[in-house]
């Protein structure tokens, strides 16, 4: 097939059914004729029509082009259909009856491998002796002989037409559309461009603009939703020479193999769109990149995507917080609306639309917690408190003043929070996402870690990767699945453990929002990674004091109470997060009863969470509800 990147106006025309009667005419009067002139051949065909150009798209001969006409008028011209009737036992053409008319070329002309049949421009059907079974256009290529111009009904889902870019491309974007416009502008077999960046949005946006540029269709097909379909590679790529488009597969992280393939089953004009492409075996190929905005490209971005309301937001502060590409950018302004509290109603429309990605990847806690509900010593809290301030005004000291310019690496903030569990770790992080009115999500590292090699470093950039959009604060529970002591190296897979730790340290590094990890085994912990973290934050297991103010606030205010003693109950020696496990459990018991919550309630609860831990509810425990 010839590939192409625009057509010309006269092949435009072409589309418009002209010389398409003139054909028929002429194949009218071939099937007319006296049985002795049958071999006197078709005239030439007309040089402007929508055969000859299907004649140039897919190579096809003056026969071929004769043969292709002489079915479809099978279905348009009632003439030809009478001079079939006529001519044969069942009224249709079949291949024995294309040797009379053809010669013997006709079995060559009607082979698998032949254009006819390679492009699915005629197909064959039924069974029984294959010179007997009946042959008829298919019904895409007859209704673009007649000038209808639609995308195949077989591709409906899988191939979708790539809509204009709702703002202009602007900086890297516009850069990009220039270098694909260059890339195709010549008379030269196009290559494939392999788009390569996080930007799924901007390289779309380049390509609508390249394409209008070009004065051609663009598509769009998804690499996973052909895998397993790949017989429809031939209509896919016959659907652009029709349509005189161009085709942009996107892949996942997991579709660069499945991309590649399909470019290579393609010999229309391509693009393949991934986070790092792979290449195809075609050739010729270019790998053109789009990183992800800067600072100043997005808050450029905001600026125009508010306009008059670009005064009532502060700009710097949400380019900085939020890596959002120009569509996401667009869809927060337009979700924000023209709220009384628009700063605020921004600032959630991109956290919204920067926690897509990442959505189907971690566990996203609601915050709700706030400082009061921390019983923590006085150094913790002020600890946190230093990290939250560390947090608001990192956009300030990392772009305002300079920081960033200097290098990313070491701007990330790594925190460790070691101690018990339940001693409050996660209620911290929802405590700090909740002040900072970022989202948090909650990382199982236990199921990150895979036993085969490169699985964990690609589970892991993931998460980052995806993190990226919204800044949003990571809590990896369960460290020690990863960075316990790292022993000596005795064999492929100790050293291999030792790539995994480094990688992640290396990602916490760059990652420019919160990263916690929290462990209940401090010392288990190599120092080597502890020398790496930002802030430690110790939880200690709390004292009665302690406990006593976490009973004093467990229960909420609408739940009715009678004669609890926070004092007494402090002498119970449970965790914090124990502690609230008791009093949800002794208000259940109590609303069962419909009663207030008493000491009663209480002490059932505990005797349960007790068994829970496997700890014997001795007679100290007991002596607490005395």
């Amino acid at each position: 097939m010839t590939a192409g990147i625009k057509q010309t106006p006269e092949i435009r025309l072409a589309l418009q059914r002209q010389g398409l009667d003139e054909v028929l005419d002429q194949i009218a009067l071939h099937l007319e004729a006296p049985a002795s002139d049958e071999a006197r051949g078709f005239g030439p065909m007309p040089e402007v029509s929508a055969l000859t150009m299907l004649g140039r798209i897919f190579g096809l001969d003056g026969s071929e082009q004769s043969l292709l006409a002489m079915a479809a008028g099978q279905d348009l011209s009632p003439r030809i259909g009478a001079a079939l009737v006529g001519l044969t036992a069942t009224g249709v053409i079949d291949t024995e009856f294309c040797v009379r008319i053809f010669g013997a070329g006709a079995w060559d002309m009607l082979s698998p491998g032949a254009p006819l049949r390679r492009w699915r421009l005629i197909d064959s059907f039924g069974n029984g002796p294959l010179r007997q079974r009946p042959l008829r256009i298919d019904e895409r290529i007859l209704h673009f002989l007649l000038g209808s111009s639609y995308l195949d009904p077989r591709l409906d889902g899988l191939l979708r037409v790539l809509p204009p870019a709702s703002l202009p491309a602007e900086g890297a974007v516009a850069d990009l559309a220039e270098r694909i416009v260059v890339a195709w502008a010549g008379e030269t077999l196009p290559p494939v461009l392999l788009l390569g960046g996080r930007d799924r949005a901007g390289k779309r946006v380049a390509l609508a603009e390249a394409a209008a540029r070009l004065g051609v269709l663009a598509l769009l097909v998804s690499a996973d939703d052909l895998a397993g379909r790949e017989a429809l590679a031939t209509l896919l790529d016959r659907e652009l020479a029709l349509s005189g488009a161009v085709l942009l597969i996107e892949a996942g992280p997991d579709q660069g193999r499945a991309a590649a393939r399909l470019a290579d089953q393609i010999t229309g004009p391509t693009l393949i769109s991934a986070d790092d492409p792979l290449p195809p075996d075609r050739d010729p190929r270019l790998r053109l990149d789009l990183d992800p905005p800067a600072v100043p490209a997005r808050a450029a971005l905001w600026r125009q995507a508010l306009g008059d309301n670009a005064e009532n937001a502060d700009l710097s502060r949400l380019a900085t917080q939020f890596a959002l590409d120009a569509g996401g950018i667009a869809a927060a302004v337009a979700e924000a609306g023209a709220d009384a509290d628009f700063g605020s109603s921004l600032w959630q429309s991109a956290r919204r639309q920067g926690r897509r990605a990442l959505d189907g990847l971690a566990t996203r806690i609601d915050s709700r917690a706030v400082w009061a509900d921390l019983v923590l010593p006085a150094d913790q809290i002020e600890t946190l408190k230093d990290l939250a301030r560390h947090l608001g005004q990192q956009w300030r000291v990392n772009q305002d003043w300079g920081w960033a310019a200097k290098g990313a690496r070491g701007l990330g903030t790594a925190v460790l929070f070691a101690g018990p569990s339940g001693t409050g770790k996660t209620l911290a992080a929802e405590v700090l996402a909740g002040e900072l009115s970022l989202d948090l999500y909650r990382i199982d590292l236990s199921q990150v870690v895979s036993k085969y090699i490169g699985e964990t470093e690609k589970n892991l950039a993931r998460i980052f990767d995806a993190a990226e959009a919204s800044g949003a604060i990571l809590l990896f529970d369960e460290a020690d699945a990863l960075f316990g002591k790292r022993s000596e190296v005795k064999d492929s897979h100790d050293r291999y453990a030792n790539v995994e730790v480094s990688y992640l340290l290396q990602k916490m590094e760059a990652y420019r929002g919160l990263a916690i990890l929290t462990t209940n085994q401090k010392s288990a912990l190599d120092p080597a990674f502890l020398r790496r973290l930002r802030h430690v934050v110790s939880f200690p297991f709390p004292d009665v004091e302690a406990r006593a103010a976490i009973w004093q606030g467990v229960f909420p205010p609408e739940t009715p109470t009678a004669g609890l003693d926070p004092a007494a109950l402090a002498r119970l020696n449970l965790s914090g997060g124990s502690i609230r496990s008791v009093a949800l459990n002794a208000a259940y018991l109590a609303a069962g009863e419909d009663q207030p919550v008493t000491m009663r309630h209480v002490q059932r609860a505990a005797r349960r969470e007790y068994a829970k831990l496997e700890k014997p509810f001795t007679a100290a425990e007991q002596g607490v509800f005395r």
